[in-house]
């Protein structure tokens, strides 16, 4: 690689695939593989620089994908490895890059190695106790499940999820053939599932529930150790693939541990994701993460959490948790490092809170008994056309119900309305593009009223009002874009601004 040259990775947006909500190609209500490669030139037209695909390894889908029985087989319902490959092709054709999920802390209970850890045969593989301690899972219930022969395994997920055990060289080596496995079919790098879960502290004390440094589950001494074996397989590879890592921590300090020259490329910052819509949280996030963080990540949505302009409504209405979502991506995109974007925000989704009981599939609600409705607020398939669902998701209906209010929503009818949350991102995007290079990787921040923030990148100056009333800009010459009408030299409040200084 070009010392010189800026990776990739660096400052991109990727934009995160939810697969089985995606799109529809086969026609059984569930999204694939062919069904995104037919929507690349859509992506392309939008402006990221990377795709991410959640799981489509072979799975009995106890958690969508995220159980995988075979982590080289992709699972007939969403296509075949062929079809794999030709997606990769084809988003390599329109440049974008692609990234994968590996899922590295459990596997499926239907995995051939836990089948012969039930039948009494390498159990080393996976955590087996004859006693139990008090850690719950993630998920909800007891993180352990008692097999026949009377002895439990460890599952922080759901007990069709065993948790491998690292400490056996061969887990290890086995996940280092499944990286060359798939780096050898052209993927542009790795998101690692639960990347601070793999260790587990000997003795298995007892703990209290949490991601906590501090806690015996996460973020475990060993595991830097397995990162800097992927790193150098990865860095054998010279279209420079990227290991992007989950990791949940207490602060940016932390995770800063695991974004070093010879460990992760990056790691998701989820203290963006968390922060309340107010100046001084998002102020708090940039500082620490800019502070701590070699190469940033920003993040407002993924398929775990409530989609941003829900969160951002919460005591508000839905509108003005939408235009609050559209000023908070505007300040994300200023800032440096890369973005994660989650399918259908740039659709301007809301949170789905209304899904029937039964058609409920996220194992914390079913483990829970409804108590946590879960996940799939967030996971129910994009409206691409059309009036009535499944808005051209596919022929065949969709897994999840789409809800009505979404006919005004497809991609479609987006498209042609420069007034649209699609057409704002569209337009977001090519300007973050357009400065791409121009920019210092530092940020200086400017004397504001106390709900806003002002800060400047070289020649550009963001200004975000969190607050109930206007704010005077900084002063400037030209403004590039708004998420609102600008009234002369007034910052309306939920309005974010990129504006030019020279």
């Amino acid at each position: 690689m070009d010392q010189n040259r800026t990776p990739w990775w660096r400052d991109a947006v990727v934009y995160e695939i939810y697969v089985r909500s995606f799109a529809d190609a086969s026609g059984d209500g569930v999204g694939d593989l062919p069904g995104v490669t037919s929507r690349l030139p859509y992506l392309a037209d939008l402006g990221v620089d990377a795709i991410w695909l959640t799981p489509f390894n072979r799975s009995p889908m106890a958690d969508g994908g995220y159980d995988v029985a075979d982590y080289r087989a992709v699972d007939p319902l969403f296509g075949s490895m062929s079809d794999f490959d030709a997606l990769v092709a084809a988003a390599h054709e329109h440049g974008l890059r692609v990234v994968v999920d590996i899922v590295p802390n459990h596997s499926s209970s239907q995995h051939a190695w836990f089948q012969e850890a039930l039948r009494g045969r390498h159990r080393d593989r996976y955590i087996f106790r004859d006693h139990t301690n008090n850690w719950v899972s993630v998920f909800g219930g007891p993180a352990w499940t008692q097999v026949d022969d009377g002895q439990w395994y460890l599952h922080m997920f759901a007990p069709e999820q065993p948790d491998f055990n690292w400490r056996n060289p061969e887990v290890q080596d086995a996940f280092l053939d499944i990286l060359r496995f798939w780096l050898d079919r052209n993927i542009d790098g790795f998101r690692i599932d639960v990347a601070m879960g793999l260790f587990k502290a000997e003795g298995l004390p007892d703990t209290d529930p949490g991601f906590t440094a501090s806690s015996p589950i996460w973020s475990q001494p060993e595991v830097h150790d397995v990162y800097r074996e992927w790193r150098k397989i990865v860095d054998t590879y010279p279209h420079e693939p990227a290991l992007i890592g989950e990791v949940w921590t207490d602060s940016a300090h932390d995770l800063a541990a695991y974004v070093r020259p010879d460990e992760l490329h990056q790691s998701f910052n989820f203290a963006w994701l968390e922060a309340p819509w107010a100046a001084a949280s998002f102020r708090k996030v940039i500082d620490d993460t800019l502070a701590a963080v070699p190469a940033p990540t920003w993040v407002l949505s993924n398929h775990d959490v409530v989609r941003h302009p829900t969160r951002y409504a919460e005591g508000a209405d839905p509108a003005r948790g939408l235009v609050r979502g559209n000023a908070a991506l505007l300040a994300m995109l200023a800032l440096p490092g890369s973005v994660y974007l989650y399918q259908g925000e740039e659709l301007g989704l809301h949170e789905v809170k209304d899904i029937p009981p039964e058609a409920r599939q996220d194992p914390i609600f079913l483990r829970t008994k409804g108590e946590v409705p879960g996940r799939d607020g967030c996971r129910v398939p994009l409206p691409w056309s059309g009036d009535t669902a499944p808005y051209g998701f596919g022929p065949g209906g969709s897994w999840l119900p789409q809800p009505a209010e979404w006919a005004d929503l497809t991609a479609e009818r987006q498209t042609s309305d420069p007034a649209s949350t699609l057409s704002f991102y569209r337009r977001a995007l090519a300007t973050r593009r357009s400065l791409g290079g121009t920019l210092p990787d530092t940020i200086a921040w400017l004397d504001s009223p106390t709900d806003a923030l002002f800060f400047a990148r070289g020649k550009l100056i963001c200004a975000i009002n969190c607050g109930d009333e206007p704010v005077d800009l900084p002063p400037h010459e030209q403004v590039l874009i708004s998420n609102g009408r600008l009234d002369g030299d007034i910052l309306p409040p939920d309005t974010a601004a990129w504006l030019l200084t020279e």
